[in-house]
């Protein structure tokens, strides 16, 4: 099998450097298309969580989603983020999105280095006083940090602030392209509830990230490159490495 269409399961990114040239290489048409949109929960949704936002004094931020999720419920809500709240973010990159909402220089923001332990260790006897908000999305997993906040006896609760929605792709002539680019297990669960009679037969699968990789061996999708990795950092070298494979087909 020749392979001449690619689909990217994200939205077109603002460097497309690395894929034209891939286009120029070998003559391929790459195009990009979400399978789903995070969205943030409304005001209702969150409610039933029974979760009041004034309780609480710092609040853990993964992703910016959750940042903008956050201030538009507590605006919704009619919930004053007080000053003295600390914010407690994965990485300066999550860290810095908070400019959007607040004034940088004079808030109490942490970051760490991407990792559950360095949020913890941000924490430390200093911080320990405080009653911890975990934000999180729907099919989020916060048993990495939530164990390490119990194993250093931290006051929490976690909430669930966004939550994703598929899109719909029903205009889209899937048997078409001759790779997929899998990003996130929302996009396998897109997929399904769009096609839900999809066959994958030759079509070829590239799975970028860990977490997508268990998801899709369990719908049992046949993953032909697995990224990151040493030898394959990103996207774009998955797809070169999936088009030197199949180049003599």
């Amino acid at each position: 099998m020749k392979i001449k269409k690619i689909l990217i399961s994200q939205k077109q990114p603002l460097n497309l450097a690395p894929f034209t040239a891939l286009h120029e290489k070998y003559g391929v048409d790459i195009e990009f298309r979400r399978f789903f949109l995070v969205e943030p929960l409304t005001g209702r949704e969150f409610r039933a969580q029974r979760i009041n936002l004034a309780d609480y004094t710092a609040i853990v931020f993964s992703s910016r989603h959750a940042i903008d999720a956050y201030f538009k419920l507590a605006e919704e809500m009619r919930v004053k983020v007080p000053e003295t709240m600390k914010y407690f973010c994965t990485t300066d990159v999550v860290a810095m999105y908070l400019q959007k909402h607040i004034v940088y220089r004079k808030r109490k923001i942490f970051y760490g280095t991407g990792t559950p332990q360095s949020v913890v260790d941000l924490i430390g006897p200093k911080h320990k006083g405080e009653n911890f908000l975990i934000t999180s999305s729907d099919t989020g997993n916060t048993d990495a940090i939530t164990s390490l906040f119990d194993q250093a006896g931290l006051k929490y609760n976690t909430a669930v602030l966004v939550k994703s929605v598929p899109q719909d792709l029903k205009d889209l002539d899937l048997p078409t392209y001759d790779v997929v680019v899998f990003y996130n297990p929302n996009d396998v669960k897109s997929l399904q509830e769009n096609f839900p009679e999809y066959r994958q037969e030759g079509q070829l699968f590239i799975s970028y990230g860990r977490s997508i990789v268990k998801t899709m061996e369990e719908a049992g999708l046949s993953i032909a490159v697995k990224a990151p990795s040493p030898e394959v950092p990103s996207a774009a070298k998955a797809i070169e490495v999936c088009l030197e494979q199949h180049k003599d087909d």
